[in-house]
């Protein structure tokens, strides 16, 4: 089953190349989503028509990725497709959370800004595997 997503590209806080590149998270994005993260995250805010949507996503079953040390938080995966690219949604444990509800993180093998000609404020719609 899939879904989409609609979204506008917004800069983030700078601060998920270091979760990304933990020896930990590269590791379980390549043994549960079949690939290891490019340094950073692609931040989408997503479009209030479909904030129903992404709502039900956190409450459905996903692919988790949960730290070896309890100091470093849990965070839920949904694989995604943008512009033809895989990729996957990152949830942060709400307590952890820096972003708005409507705004979500993107990891993929590559830089998805570079790879595909993106900018902010460009919207871009993404596939989710459930």
């Amino acid at each position: 089953m899939s879904d989409t997503l609609t979204g506008r590209i917004v800069s983030g806080a700078r601060q998920a190349a270091f979760f990304t590149q933990l020896d930990w998270v590269q590791e379980q994005c390549e043994e549960k989503l079949g690939f290891k993260p490019y340094p950073g995250t692609l931040n989408l805010e997503i479009a209030e028509s479909d904030t129903a949507k992404l709502n039900s996503l956190r409450g459905i079953d996903s692919l988790a990725l949960v730290p070896p040390d309890p100091q470093f938080c849990c965070a839920r995966t949904f694989p995604v497709n943008i512009k033809g690219v895989m990729g996957a949604i990152i949830i942060p444990a709400e307590n952890v959370r820096i972003h708005a509800r409507h705004i979500i993180e993107i990891i993929s093998p590559v830089c998805l800004k570079e790879t595909l000609g993106l900018h902010d404020g460009d919207v871009v719609e993404i596939t989710i595997s459930k």
